[in-house]
């Protein structure tokens, strides 16, 4: 996702669960395909700290695809305490968010 009509959009009429290190928004789409997108603020550091964070994101992300449900616009938001946060902690609050939002495969 680029177009910030597709985040606004997904902010105002999906779903959403967070934690104290990142928020997760999800969606239907009308494809058969996951839509990512990231928000990370100017707030949490210079441009290098933030794309960190997003590649950090990112791989969490593709590591975890084929556990998710496909079909969906998915942005993650990260918050004030993830640059804190080791790798760990980040994959099992995504999974976490990812399973209290219903996207994950039974």
């Amino acid at each position: 996702m680029k177009n910030n009509y597709e985040f606004r959009r997904l902010y105002s009429k999906g779903k959403f669960a967070s934690s104290p290190v990142m928020a997760v928004y999800v969606r239907k789409n009308k494809t058969s395909a996951n839509k990512l997108g990231f928000t990370v603020s100017t707030k949490l550091g210079n441009a290098v700290q933030r794309n960190h964070i997003r590649r950090r994101l990112r791989e969490i992300y593709r590591l975890h695809e084929q556990e998710l449900l496909p079909g969906r616009d998915i942005v993650i938001v990260g918050r004030n305490n993830i640059r804190e946060a080791d790798y760990a902690l980040l994959e099992t609050d995504f999974l976490r968010l990812a399973d209290r939002l219903g996207m994950v495969k039974k």
